[in-house]
């Protein structure tokens, strides 16, 4: 199933429930980042993802939380924009601009970030993981 939704009165609306689980399970990760909720983090993100920044680096599961934790990364808000959601199966992949409110590696600013998250859905729960192959 793909779809794509536009905001209308700054809300997107998602046409099924597998699509709304999806955005909800995107929109938790963004809030943990935020509110540097390792716990709940460690919940939605697969074990062995690998984080791809603008820049190219790349960090572990772990590596990426260290720069949480430590204040490295520090995020502020978000904004979804351009939503496209597919769904196929136990699989499902979120396409969107997200602008982006943080602090980086000592830099501030909004950054408009071309997103592809990818997902499983494990034990019923859509979880967050960069495997785009299946």
């Amino acid at each position: 199933m793909l779809w794509r939704k536009q905001k209308t009165n700054g809300m997107i609306y998602p046409e099924s429930s597998e699509e709304t689980a999806v955005l909800k399970a995107f929109e938790t990760m963004q809030q943990a980042m935020i509110d540097k909720d390792m716990d709940t983090l460690d919940k939605v993100i697969k074990d062995g993802t690998i984080f791809t920044h603008m820049s190219g680096k790349q960090q572990t599961k772990a590596e990426y939380f260290a720069d949480i934790k430590n204040g490295t990364l520090n995020y502020y808000g978000y904004h979804i924009a351009d939503l496209f959601i597919s769904v196929d199966g136990d699989h499902a992949v979120l396409t969107c601009t997200t602008t982006l409110d943080a602090k980086v590696y000592g830099f501030s600013g909004s950054w408009d970030l071309h997103t592809n998250a990818y997902f499983e859905k494990t034990n019923g729960e859509w979880i967050y993981c960069n495997n785009q192959e299946r």
